[in-house]
């Protein structure tokens, strides 16, 4: 099964277009990637490793919503995020093994809640994510990361 190109649409129309073939392809929807997100977040708020980064959060629900806009704009094309992922992300001390769990812990949570294909295409980008984040925090401390982590097999 082959997922839709994500070049960005250029009218409304087409990015409801591209939204639903993605739907279609992977299985994923609003509904699943809110799943996801909330079993995700509460895994990874228990998590010993990456707990204490989500100890500032006050307001959970306000986190999942602007996260599940996020990832509704990541994977589902449907532009509902406008922020600033590295700018959010730069004030905790992230470090290469707290990106490794998060994957880990990411990737154990779609394969939970979505369809095979859905999970294959929630990692491709998570990982894009995890390795930007990384790249990004790092440079902002002026370090260079070693960065030694591929995409999935899909």
């Amino acid at each position: 099964m082959s997922v839709p190109s994500a070049a960005i649409p250029e009218t409304p129309r087409d990015r409801a277009a591209l939204t639903r073939d993605i739907e279609t392809a992977t299985g994923l929807d609003e509904a699943v990637l809110e799943r996801l997100l909330r079993a995700f977040y509460a895994a990874a708020r228990a998590d010993a490793e990456l707990g204490p980064l989500f100890a500032h959060v006050e307001d959970w629900e306000a986190h999942i919503a602007r996260i599940g806009a996020f990832w509704s704009s990541v994977a589902l094309m449907t532009g509902r995020y406008h922020g600033q992922p590295l700018a959010a992300h730069a004030p905790l001390d992230l470090h290469p093994a707290h990106f490794t769990r998060w994957l880990a812990l990411f990737e154990a949570t779609a394969g939970q809640h979505c369809t095979p294909a859905g999970a294959a295409y929630l990692m491709e980008r998570a990982c894009r994510i995890a390795r930007s984040l990384e790249y990004g925090t790092a440079a902002l401390r002026g370090e260079l990361p070693s960065i030694h982590r591929a995409a999935p097999n899909t």
